[in-house]
């Protein structure tokens, strides 16, 4: 029923890759010479060809991120550009458009779904600069060529420079540092290695006593990759001139044309109404952090400190640490609890599969609803050496049916970053981890669920990048539900529950310094705005910077920072003119969640009309539409408020 993954011979890939394009421009060549077109003797078959190319390539893409080496290297960064031509003439091919706009006009049959596969496919040939004279479809395909490498190099640079870094400290300077990770750092000599790998570098940073070792991680960790600097000038100055070619005023039009919102000035507005609501109290918020670092004998608080001593007064205002909780938060326990959990929730069951994977500790598991097989999901959630740091939802192949009838199932993969098991101890989690595996199983679910037939509007296919976060972020609010915590909080030796104590402090905790927390999110969505809305220079870049900063920021970091040169969500990902995504998709899911809170976390009926208006829908509509079929009504921006614990 599912393909099998297989992590071997990444050249037969390439070749398989370098092949699939080849067939496909044949296949779109015969496709083309039809008497007449409709949706079901050109789009169907067209979906499945590129269906079928993306999924070679996410499996080179896949293996490039989590079993990285200088071969994969080498060959990912050879079939990017090749890649990039192909989507570009692909894009830029006026038979394809005129047998497109043919079909929408003369085709009388086509559903929702497929009206929607068309309107997209429309919108995105314009977009790909269909109708332009040659010289200038030519310049597009250019940019985008060079693009593709630019940003590709970007995010090598940033993994590159965190591999490069690491330091060797004696006993007494892991002083603080909790057991787990003392276990996680030690070596065979006796030393204890720290790099910036985020959870090696984040445990010095919460714990890690002594202050001169902070600042030299921070100081590491905040300088990393120096030549993206030039990079980012390159890779926005060439953005800038692919949104003009295009007709666009800046790329932040050009970005937002495939999103919800509709102008740039939308989207700063939303941004400036938050901050304006969250700024006082993350002043507040500030200014205690400062105090107790005062009365601590810190009276020069710095960016290095800010995270130890907030550690410390949460402890101290909540007895709050997150360290206590690792015991109880095992990762196999906390697995088979989250997959208890989403029967629950959404009536969607989880049965271990074995299979071929990449690497020992991968697990696969089967989706079941109502005891159907519904679609796989691959997990791949501790920290190695060749894999990029970080967490993601990796979609493989989509929901859909072909032009014979046949159905496919969908396919994704979860990759975490999680503390190894070592001989001596399990992998123990922290609640911010078990927040990150509820996240990344949001996007899994949204993409898995999904029974559209039309592959370009399945599963995460199609959603508007700032819609794409709602399924995420609705599910990742329930770590923090007593109901949901009970299910696998167990102490991993002794198997006894979490204590409730622990849960009520926890919670209360939540939202400790999260108006700090809700405006450095405003700060990156502003500046990403912001930069993408020029073509600005290096030196420039800083200065949007350090405007926004001024703005919106209650800490400002030292000149030396270059957070932006590490800044790969938009300078290496998809989220260039998007980051506030993060915060326009909150507001949905924040009411979203506490729809589900207000009727007593599980409950079927309302589970089952989530999962048929939002999750298996997919793509296939406008979100806002979506959600409004599910909650309704209009999203409330009190309920993000609520959910950051800010005062409306």
């Amino acid at each position: 029923m599912f393909p099998e993954f297989h992590s071997d011979n990444l050249l037969q890939k390439e070749a398989s890759i370098l092949e699939k394009m080849e067939s496909n421009k044949k296949f779109i060549e015969e496709l083309l010479v039809q008497n007449s077109f409709t949706f079901q003797n050109f789009l169907k078959p067209y979906q499945r060809i590129q269906t079928e190319l993306g999924d070679l390539v996410t499996e080179l893409s896949h293996l490039n991120s989590v079993k990285n080496s200088e071969e994969s290297q080498t060959i990912y960064s050879r079939i990017l550009p090749k890649l990039s031509e192909y989507y570009t003439d692909l894009g830029q091919n006026e038979t394809i458009f005129a047998a497109l706009l043919k079909i929408q006009s003369t085709d009388k049959s086509l559903n929702p779904e497929q009206t929607k596969v068309l309107e997209n496919e429309i919108r995105d040939f314009r977009l790909s600069g269909v109708g332009l004279d040659q010289s200038t479809k030519e310049k597009l395909k250019n940019i985008r060529i060079q693009l593709s490498d630019l940003t590709n190099q970007f995010s090598q640079n940033v993994l590159n420079a965190t591999n490069a870094f690491a330091l060797y400290l004696k006993e007494e300077d892991v002083k603080g540092i909790p057991e787990s990770d003392k276990i996680s750092a030690k070596q065979p000599d006796g030393t204890y290695k720290f790099t910036l790998h985020f959870p090696s570098y984040i445990a010095y940073m919460t714990y890690g006593e002594n202050r001169n070792i902070r600042k030299e991680l921070y100081d590491a960790y905040c300088t990393r990759a120096p030549e993206n600097g030039k990079l980012i000038e390159e890779i926005l100055g060439l953005r800038d001139e692919e949104a003009k070619l295009l007709g666009f005023e800046t790329y932040a039009h050009l970005s937002l044309a495939t999103k919800v919102a509709n102008t740039p000035e939308e989207v700063i507005s939303f941004l400036n109404h938050l901050a304006e609501k969250a700024k006082p109290i993350a002043i507040k918020e500030y200014e205690g952090i400062k105090s107790y670092a005062k009365s601590l004998g810190q009276n020069d608080l710095e960016p290095w400190d800010l995270t130890y001593y907030s550690e410390k007064l949460k402890k101290e205002s909540f007895s709050y640490d997150e360290e206590i909780y690792r015991p109880y938060l095992e990762k196999e326990t906390v697995l088979q609890g989250t997959f208890q959990f989403l029967e629950k929730l959404l009536g969607v069951t989880f049965k271990q599969i074995q299979t071929n994977v990449w690497e020992p500790s991968v697990l696969c598991y089967d989706l079941l609803v109502e005891g159907e097989t519904r679609s796989r999901l691959y997990l791949d959630l501790e920290v190695r050496s060749e894999k990029k740091g970080g967490a993601w939802m990796h979609n493989w192949k989509p929901h859909f049916q072909d032009e014979t009838g046949k159905t496919e199932l969908p396919i994704a993969f979860v990759v975490a970053s999680f503390p190894k098991a070592t001989e001596s101890q399990p992998s123990l989690l922290r609640p911010s981890d078990v927040v990150t595996l509820f996240h990344e199983l949001g996007h899994a679910l949204h993409h898995l669920l999904s029974i559209v037939k039309e592959a370009f509007v399945s599963g995460v296919n199609g959603v508007e990048w700032d819609a794409v976060e709602f399924p995420s972020q609705f599910l990742e609010n329930f770590v923090y539900e007593p109901k949901v915590l009970q299910l696998f909080a167990k102490h991993y030796q002794t198997k006894e529950p979490i204590p409730n104590s622990y849960i009520e402090t926890m919670v209360k905790a939540k939202n400790f310094m999260s108006a700090m927390g809700v405006v450095r999110q405003l700060e990156f969505a502003k500046f990403d705005m912001l930069v993408h809305k020029e073509k600005p220079s290096e030196e420039r870049v800083q200065e949007i910077l350090n405007q926004v900063r001024n703005e919106i920021a209650v800490v400002t970091p030292p000149t030396y920072n270059k957070f932006q040169n590490s800044f790969t969500h938009i300078f290496a990902g998809g989220y260039a003119a998007g980051y506030y995504s993060y915060k326009w998709a909150e507001l949905l899911s924040a009411n979203a969640f506490y729809s589900f809170v207000d009727k007593g976390v599980f409950d079927l009926e309302h589970a089952a009309h989530f999962r048929k208006t939002v999750l298996e829908k997919g793509g296939s509509a406008n979100a806002m539409n979506l959600f409004r079929d599910f909650y309704g009504k209009d999203p409330d921006i009190e309920a993000l408020l609520r959910l950051n614990g800010i005062a409306a």
